[in-house]
């Protein structure tokens, strides 16, 4: 009889305990489940905030301190206003650093390519190449991206002679397994009856300018240049370093002016040769890939006409057109590369100090008109408390409108024509 006590004993305190165990475990996932969505709601309500916010909201929310929604809704509102300010501030930044950039983008647009005419998985139809390639969508920038084929010639038919004055810019990406081995992306300048498929990338003994761009993983990359003169000899060998983002679109800027030749990446020059192009030859342009691992990416290319006098323009004219000012897609945000021309027309300013001015911006015709209007006017004001906040010009000399796409410098019938129109014009008063 005590034998069977002790048992019956035995299983209930088991019983028991395993209720009690199940109890626990019930709570448990309970208060797991309020916590997650306790989160979820406040990870709503502070949608916007910075990274550090947001963890110090979800681990009060989930400690269980009071919070208060009135408390809670003003600091949202705060921290908005602060991250944009913060946001504004470090694009402020980025233009200043870039205040010595002296790039100063082409006065006409004479080539443009953001190959939004072409499919994804297809190599443009307006290039050319004896290898292969196709446009591809890229995580780290938007839009579509030629990727290379590791070895061959690629060219823009439609860019033929370029002027004795020109401007080239484009967007590069590299892989992150590029090789150390071998070419990056070449960017050369052959004479325009030599640029064709069988140009000789390596040894060639014809005319020509050839750039290489080769990055590493270092968030850093060595430039080299080859130039060959009308007899067949290479008159200029060298190699730089330049600084690179990693895994990040990068900005690559070459302006010919005459025989000189400056190329910049990322507002930072590399090379400026004083003899680098020979008169009176028809230099054109082609692309080319000698790439052990790995790949090179291309887009936003723009061939422009050499930037006019800005002074006479601007004084004498009394109007100067750019499109050297650039803008983050639907956007009034001024991008770093601007900062060449802007500081030009500043140093106008600051030269003739009773000179007064409207600054007018123009869109394409892409979009509903109304919107197109307001940012034409939004840029222009941009442009001004750009001039005024980094470059000391002041507010009162300066007035501001927007047409929108309302008068356009030409008919919006083409990408090349379009980015033609996208511009900023600065009028003497």
């Amino acid at each position: 009889m005590r034998i069977l006590f002790i048992l019956s004993s035995f299983i209930i305190i088991n019983l028991f305990a395993h209720a009690q165990e199940s109890l626990k475990d019930k709570l448990k996932r309970k208060l797991a489940e309020a916590k997650e969505r306790t989160t979820d709601q406040t990870i709503d309500k502070i949608i916007g905030k910075g990274e550090q916010k947001v963890d110090q909201e979800i681990d009060e929310a989930i400690d269980g301190k009071p919070k208060s929604t009135k408390k809670s809704t003003a600091t949202t509102e705060n921290d908005v206003q602060k991250t944009a300010e913060t946001a504004a501030n470090a694009s402020t930044m980025k233009l200043s650093a870039s205040s010595k950039f002296d790039f100063i983008s082409g006065e006409k647009i004479i080539g443009f390519e953001d190959f939004k005419e072409d499919a994804i998985g297809d190599f443009p139809a307006k290039w050319n190449t004896n290898s292969s390639g196709e446009l591809v969508s890229v995580t780290a920038g938007t839009g579509k991206w030629l990727k290379f084929g590791q070895k061959g010639i690629f060219y823009p038919e439609y860019i033929n002679a370029l002027p004795e004055n020109f401007t080239i810019e484009f967007d590069m990406l590299v892989s992150d397994d590029l090789s150390a081995m071998q070419s990056g992306l070449k960017v050369i300048f052959p004479s325009l009856q030599d640029r064709n498929l069988t140009f000789d990338q390596y040894f060639t003994d014809k005319v020509s300018v050839s750039l290489d761009i080769h990055p590493d993983q270092s968030n850093a990359g060595t430039s080299n240049i080859f130039v060959i003169d009308n007899n067949g000899q290479n008159i200029l060998n060298n190699d730089a370093k330049f600084a690179y983002l990693s895994s990040k679109v990068n900005r690559v800027s070459i302006w010919r002016q005459k025989s000189r030749l400056r190329v910049y990446i990322n507002e930072s020059k590399v090379w400026d040769l004083p003899r680098a192009f020979i008169p009176n030859i028809n230099y054109s342009i082609l692309f080319a890939t000698n790439i052990f691992e790995g790949a090179a990416f291309l887009n936003n290319l723009k061939v422009a006409v050499g930037a006019p006098d800005t002074r006479n323009k601007l004084i004498t004219d009394g109007k100067l057109v750019t499109r050297g000012i650039l803008f983050d897609v639907n956007s009034a945000q001024i991008r770093p590369e601007s900062g060449g021309i802007l500081k030009e027309i500043a140093n106008v300013l600051q030269e003739n100090p009773t000179v007064k001015i409207k600054i007018v911006g123009h869109t394409d015709n892409d979009g509903v008109a109304t919107a197109n209007l307001e940012l034409s006017k939004k840029r222009a004001e941009a442009v001004k408390t750009t001039l005024s906040s980094i470059y000391n010009i002041e507010a009162n000399r300066m007035q501001t409108d927007g047409k929108g796409a309302a008068e356009p410098s030409e008919p919006n019938t083409s990408t090349q024509a379009k980015a033609n129109n996208r511009r900023v014009e600065f009028i003497k008063l």
